[in-house]
């Protein structure tokens, strides 16, 4: 596949950049611009070469047509903030205002068209309706440049179908994550840990039953261990759970003892009588949830365990928070893994969402981690042994 080296000189050259900037909004206010932090290196390289640099995104779900909640004008600021230039921005995704906008770049300039799915053809099933918006957006640029990992496993319109007509390449942070998918999947350094967490089992069946022949350790939190629970004969109270999960719980837990890896649920868990950031929390055993009561994170035990069990690891992917890490009182197992993780000794992944999101949130450097992702969903299915199309494209 081809890197941004392999463009060769884009002096000059109108690059269309797909990023992932789908960002969290309060109104008009970014409350984490992680994802726009990490598309910044790949738009500099571009820009410091002298190519005129467009970047098409998307933001929330609009169906297919203009949302002002949805507009990219406030990321777009920030990315001007972040690059430390003016960012023009384009009041449509192809029309007048983009061409007009296009037209107006200078070499080592950048402008950001409107969120790309306010047109229907960026996510249409039909491949004709996506193809003819892909050919809009591909008749503004001369080059394409996937660098938005987080939507590499979507055949969308500026995903797929713009690289299948520009010379295209991948950028650096792509690059980075399929490197770093690679180094999960192919030969992992042991012991090799993985944690997940988040609402449902569902959400997840792909990669545990891919990793139960990978991994040497499953660390099971968040929402999602009490489907598990209940497969296990327990009380659950009010926690979430899926019913008509409980079938595949089982057949994991008994693979699991087969093959040897081991299967680590919580001992305890924090309940409250609802989900309220006030309400008050009490710790019981795993085992002792009452009738009226929801778990919402991992209790103390289990986060001391969870800790212990990664101590020694040399790899670890981690995917999905262990409790409601956004009320303090339910935060306790998310902080414990992810403390455990800025101390492994060999390559520790967070892999993107929800987890991304706990450690900015919880003042943790970002630093501390061997690598953050961007995008939760592809590498999911990355892990789970899925092809990605926006990747595929690619080669």
């Amino acid at each position: 596949m081809k890197h941004l080296d392999d463009l060769g000189d884009v002096r000059g050259k109108r690059v269309l950049v797909r990023s992932d900037l789908n960002v969290p909004l309060d109104g008009d206010r970014i409350t984490d611009d992680g994802r726009i932090r990490a598309s910044v290196p790949t738009i500099r390289t571009l820009l410091d070469a002298g190519a005129r640099v467009l970047v098409t995104a998307h933001l929330g779900r609009p169906q297919g047509a203009p949302d002002p909640s949805y507009s990219l004008a406030p990321v777009a600021a920030r990315l001007g903030e972040l690059l430390g230039t003016d960012v023009a921005f384009a009041t449509d995704t192809v029309g007048e205002s983009a061409q007009q906008t296009v037209a107006g770049l200078a070499d080592g300039q950048v402008a950001v068209l409107e969120n790309v799915r306010f047109n229907e053809g960026e996510t249409s099933k039909d491949d004709a309706v996506r193809g003819a918006f892909a050919d809009q957006l591909a008749g503004l640029a001369d080059l394409f440049v996937s660098d938005g990992f987080g939507v590499v496993h979507r055949k969308q319109a500026s995903v797929y179908d713009v690289a299948e007509r520009l010379p295209s390449a991948m950028g650096g942070l792509v690059a980075t994550e399929i490197d770093v998918l690679r180094r999960l999947t192919e030969d992992p350094e042991r012991p090799y840990v993985v944690v997940l967490g988040g609402s449902k089992v569902s959400d997840k069946l792909g990669v545990i039953d891919n990793l139960l022949g990978k991994a040497d350790k499953l660390l099971i939190g968040g929402g999602m261990v009490f489907t598990f629970l209940k497969a296990q004969g327990h009380e659950v109270g009010t926690s979430l759970l899926e019913a008509d999960q409980l079938d595949t719980c089982r057949r994991y837990l008994q693979r699991a003892e087969e093959s040897g890896v081991e299967i680590l649920l919580p001992t305890d868990v924090v309940v409250a009588p609802e989900f309220k950031a006030d309400a008050p929390a009490t710790v019981v055993a795993a085992d002792a949830i009452p009738a009226d009561q929801m778990g919402l994170d991992i209790g103390p035990d289990s986060a001391k365990a969870f800790a212990a069990a990664l101590a020694d690891a040399r790899t670890v992917f981690w995917n999905g928070p262990m409790g409601v890490f956004e009320f303090d009182a339910f935060a306790g197992g998310t902080r414990a893994v992810a403390e455990a993780l800025t101390g492994i000794d060999g390559l520790s992944v967070v892999g993107g969402g929800d987890s991304a999101a706990a450690v900015r949130t919880l003042g943790f450097d970002e630093a501390a981690f061997g690598h953050i992702s961007t995008g939760g969903g592809a590498s999911l299915e990355y892990l789970e042994g899925k092809r990605l199309p926006g990747i595929d494209v690619l080669s």
